[in-house]
């Protein structure tokens, strides 16, 4: 167990040792290949992940059948469908594997016992909700405010193993443009570096 992937409760301060141990042995370890999904359109998901290698993406089928990319995990992220975790609700979103990925589990019965006995797990979780939320509603805006192009620009310096490893179709379908349109922006990149 490596302790980076578990930076996402070592940078909340207020943990004791004896609680990051408990919380952190209460993960199992699970490997995923390439094109494994993690949780299927329809299903309740019944745990949530820690991403320690690899990368995975959400998606969801539009009115037409074409997916659209709705987030992109990285490493040392959780992996998570909010909604359907903790309303207990059937999953709209699917979550596949875009690389094979190494991830730790951890159930969601035992993280409610966990969240409901350590206070600090409460708080993390408080936290950590707030950011999310906050990242969404930054991203929801950034659709209308920003162009492709900084958008694009934005996802490069922020996840660049998305950039790196996931197909053209599914990065731009995420920025809300087409694959011509993202091959253009590309391609000015490289032409004009400077003058974005």
């Amino acid at each position: 167990m490596t302790e980076k992937a578990f930076n996402v409760y070592y940078d909340f301060p207020f943990f004791f040792p004896e609680e990051l141990e408990e919380i952190i042995k209460a993960h199992e370890k699970k490997n995923f290949r390439k094109g494994d999904f993690i949780l299927k359109e329809g299903k309740t998901a019944n745990e949530y992940f820690i991403l320690e290698k690899g990368l995975a993406r959400s998606f969801v089928n539009d009115f037409n059948g074409n997916e659209v990319t709705t987030h992109f995990f990285v490493e040392n992220e959780i992996v998570i469908e909010v909604s359907s975790l903790f309303q207990r609700i059937p999953t709209q979103e699917n979550i596949v594997c875009i690389t094979d990925c190494e991830l730790w589990k951890i159930d969601f019965e035992v993280f409610q016992e966990l969240y409901h006995r350590i206070p600090n797990l409460s708080e993390w979780g408080r936290a950590w909700m707030s950011q999310e939320l906050f990242s969404y509603k930054q991203r929801s805006v950034e659709m209308f405010i920003l162009s492709a192009t900084k958008r694009y620009l934005n996802l490069l310096e922020q996840k660049p193993h998305v950039i790196q490893f996931a197909p053209l179709k599914q990065i731009a379908s995420y920025l809300g443009v087409t694959d011509t349109s993202l091959s253009r922006i590309r391609k000015e990149l490289v032409s004009h570096p400077k003058k974005i």
